[in-house]
Protein backbone atom coordinates (compact mmCIF):
# COMPACT_ATOMS: atom_id res chain seq x y z
CA UNK A 1 0.00 0.00 0.00
CA UNK A 2 1.54 3.53 -0.63
CA UNK A 3 1.82 6.32 1.59
CA UNK A 4 2.02 10.11 1.00
CA UNK A 5 4.98 12.01 2.45
CA UNK A 6 5.75 15.75 2.39
CA UNK A 7 9.23 17.75 2.04
CA UNK A 8 10.10 20.83 0.87
CA UNK A 9 13.32 22.65 0.27
CA UNK A 10 16.16 20.69 -1.06
CA UNK A 11 18.33 22.88 -3.48
CA UNK A 12 19.46 20.21 -5.01
CA UNK A 13 23.10 21.53 -6.34
CA UNK A 14 23.07 24.77 -4.45
CA UNK A 15 26.27 24.68 -2.60
CA UNK A 16 25.67 28.29 -1.29
CA UNK A 17 22.56 26.51 1.12
CA UNK A 18 25.33 24.63 3.13
CA UNK A 19 26.50 27.83 4.41
CA UNK A 20 23.40 29.99 4.36
CA UNK A 21 21.19 26.86 6.58
CA UNK A 22 24.38 25.68 8.39
CA UNK A 23 23.77 22.35 6.90
CA UNK A 24 26.06 19.77 7.92
CA UNK A 25 27.92 18.85 4.43
CA UNK A 26 31.52 19.31 3.76
CA UNK A 27 30.54 19.84 0.17
CA UNK A 28 27.30 19.93 -2.75
CA UNK A 29 28.15 16.60 -3.75
CA UNK A 30 27.45 15.24 -0.23
CA UNK A 31 24.77 17.42 0.76
CA UNK A 32 23.00 15.43 -2.47
CA UNK A 33 23.76 12.13 -2.18
CA UNK A 34 22.65 12.28 1.63
CA UNK A 35 19.75 13.91 0.72
CA UNK A 36 18.92 11.00 -2.24
CA UNK A 37 19.86 8.58 0.33
CA UNK A 38 17.52 9.81 3.24
CA UNK A 39 14.61 10.30 0.77
CA UNK A 40 15.16 6.85 -0.54
CA UNK A 41 15.39 5.29 3.01
CA UNK A 42 11.85 6.50 3.65
CA UNK A 43 9.96 6.49 0.14
CA UNK A 44 8.88 3.53 -2.09
CA UNK A 45 8.78 3.93 -5.88
CA UNK A 46 4.83 3.64 -5.65
CA UNK A 47 4.94 6.33 -2.72
CA UNK A 48 3.55 9.83 -3.31
CA UNK A 49 5.67 12.67 -2.02
CA UNK A 50 4.16 16.38 -1.86
CA UNK A 51 7.36 18.48 -2.41
CA UNK A 52 6.67 21.95 -1.64
CA UNK A 53 9.17 23.92 -3.54
CA UNK A 54 12.66 24.79 -4.09
CA UNK A 55 13.92 21.74 -5.46
CA UNK A 56 17.19 22.48 -6.64
CA UNK A 57 19.51 25.21 -8.11
CA UNK A 58 21.51 23.52 -10.79
CA UNK A 59 21.69 22.71 -14.30
CA UNK A 60 18.33 20.96 -15.28
CA UNK A 61 20.34 18.49 -17.05
CA UNK A 62 21.68 17.72 -13.22
CA UNK A 63 18.44 18.17 -11.82
CA UNK A 64 16.70 15.63 -14.04
CA UNK A 65 19.80 13.04 -12.61
CA UNK A 66 19.13 13.65 -9.28
CA UNK A 67 15.29 13.16 -9.76
CA UNK A 68 15.38 10.30 -11.88
CA UNK A 69 17.29 8.15 -8.36
CA UNK A 70 14.12 9.71 -6.11
CA UNK A 71 11.68 7.08 -5.39
CA UNK A 72 8.26 7.91 -5.51
CA UNK A 73 5.76 9.59 -7.45
CA UNK A 74 6.34 13.72 -6.68
CA UNK A 75 3.79 16.25 -7.24
CA UNK A 76 5.79 19.90 -6.97
CA UNK A 77 4.54 22.84 -5.34
CA UNK A 78 6.16 26.00 -7.11
CA UNK A 79 8.23 27.61 -4.81
CA UNK A 80 11.15 30.65 -5.69
CA UNK A 81 13.66 28.90 -7.03
CA UNK A 82 12.12 26.26 -9.78
CA UNK A 83 13.95 27.17 -12.77
CA UNK A 84 15.56 24.13 -13.50
CA UNK A 85 12.47 21.79 -12.18
CA UNK A 86 10.54 23.57 -14.67
CA UNK A 87 12.62 22.27 -17.14
CA UNK A 88 11.92 18.53 -15.51
CA UNK A 89 8.21 18.44 -15.62
CA UNK A 90 8.11 15.38 -17.25
CA UNK A 91 9.53 13.70 -13.80
CA UNK A 92 6.37 15.45 -11.80
CA UNK A 93 3.27 14.33 -11.40
CA UNK A 94 2.15 17.87 -11.79
CA UNK A 95 3.54 21.81 -11.00
CA UNK A 96 1.26 23.80 -9.20
CA UNK A 97 1.36 27.05 -6.97
CA UNK A 98 -0.81 26.07 -4.21
CA UNK A 99 -2.92 22.85 -3.58
CA UNK A 100 -5.07 21.60 -0.90
CA UNK A 101 -5.06 18.29 -0.85
CA UNK A 102 -7.98 15.76 1.47
CA UNK A 103 -6.44 12.02 3.01
CA UNK A 104 -8.76 10.00 3.87
CA UNK A 105 -8.37 9.03 7.54
CA UNK A 106 -10.91 7.39 9.93
CA UNK A 107 -9.67 9.11 12.78
CA UNK A 108 -11.01 12.69 11.41
CA UNK A 109 -14.26 13.82 12.03
CA UNK A 110 -15.68 13.75 8.41
CA UNK A 111 -13.48 10.82 7.62
CA UNK A 112 -10.95 13.16 6.18
CA UNK A 113 -8.22 15.13 6.81
CA UNK A 114 -7.84 18.60 4.56
CA UNK A 115 -3.84 19.32 3.99
CA UNK A 116 -2.87 23.06 2.80
CA UNK A 117 0.82 23.02 0.80
CA UNK A 118 2.26 25.77 0.16
CA UNK A 119 5.45 27.05 -0.48
CA UNK A 120 5.47 29.82 1.93
CA UNK A 121 3.76 30.21 5.84
CA UNK A 122 0.44 31.18 6.15
CA UNK A 123 -1.40 32.89 9.54
CA UNK A 124 -4.74 31.74 8.35
CA UNK A 125 -5.19 29.35 5.65
CA UNK A 126 -9.17 27.83 4.07
CA UNK A 127 -10.46 25.75 7.29
CA UNK A 128 -8.02 26.70 9.57
CA UNK A 129 -10.23 27.75 11.93
CA UNK A 130 -11.81 23.96 11.35
CA UNK A 131 -8.48 22.17 11.88
CA UNK A 132 -7.51 22.06 8.36
CA UNK A 133 -3.81 21.59 8.60
CA UNK A 134 -1.19 24.12 6.51
CA UNK A 135 2.61 22.48 5.55
CA UNK A 136 4.71 25.03 4.07
CA UNK A 137 8.80 25.45 3.23
CA UNK A 138 10.49 28.37 2.29
CA UNK A 139 12.11 29.34 5.83
CA UNK A 140 14.60 27.03 6.68
CA UNK A 141 13.22 26.31 9.96
CA UNK A 142 13.65 30.05 10.63
CA UNK A 143 10.22 30.92 12.12
CA UNK A 144 9.40 30.41 15.32
CA UNK A 145 7.34 27.33 15.70
CA UNK A 146 3.00 28.11 16.86
CA UNK A 147 2.10 25.78 18.81
CA UNK A 148 -1.48 26.40 18.90
CA UNK A 149 -1.48 26.30 15.38
CA UNK A 150 -2.05 22.99 13.07
CA UNK A 151 0.92 24.45 10.70
CA UNK A 152 4.54 24.05 10.31
CA UNK A 153 7.92 24.09 8.32
CA UNK A 154 8.18 20.92 6.40
CA UNK A 155 10.95 21.72 5.28
CA UNK A 156 14.46 19.43 5.15
CA UNK A 157 16.01 21.91 7.45
CA UNK A 158 13.76 21.06 10.03
CA UNK A 159 13.45 17.19 9.77
CA UNK A 160 17.05 16.03 9.85
CA UNK A 161 16.99 16.09 5.84
CA UNK A 162 14.15 13.67 5.52
CA UNK A 163 10.82 13.97 4.23
CA UNK A 164 7.51 13.31 6.41
CA UNK A 165 5.15 10.66 6.12
CA UNK A 166 1.38 11.49 6.75
CA UNK A 167 1.44 9.57 9.90
CA UNK A 168 4.72 11.84 11.33
CA UNK A 169 2.82 15.01 10.06
CA UNK A 170 -0.22 13.83 11.76
CA UNK A 171 1.81 13.03 15.19
CA UNK A 172 3.30 16.51 15.28
CA UNK A 173 0.03 17.77 15.14
CA UNK A 174 -1.05 16.18 18.09
CA UNK A 175 1.54 17.76 20.37
CA UNK A 176 0.00 20.86 19.24
CA UNK A 177 -2.56 23.22 21.69
CA UNK A 178 -4.84 23.96 18.55
CA UNK A 179 -8.24 25.12 19.29
CA UNK A 180 -11.22 25.15 17.39
CA UNK A 181 -12.18 29.25 17.69
CA UNK A 182 -15.65 28.69 17.63
CA UNK A 183 -16.19 26.06 20.83
CA UNK A 184 -17.60 27.62 23.47
CA UNK A 185 -14.88 29.67 25.45
CA UNK A 186 -12.47 29.99 22.91
CA UNK A 187 -14.15 33.42 21.67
Amino acid sequence: MSKIYFTSDHHFGHKNIIKFSERPFKDVNEMDEILIQRWNEKVNPEDEVYHLGDVGLSSSGKLRKILDRLNGKIYLINGNHEKSAQDCHSRFEWIKDYYELVVKDDEFERGEQLIVLFHYAMREWNASHWGAYHLYGHSHGTLSDDPTSRSFDIGVDCHNFYPLSFEEVKAIMKTKSWKPPFEKGNR
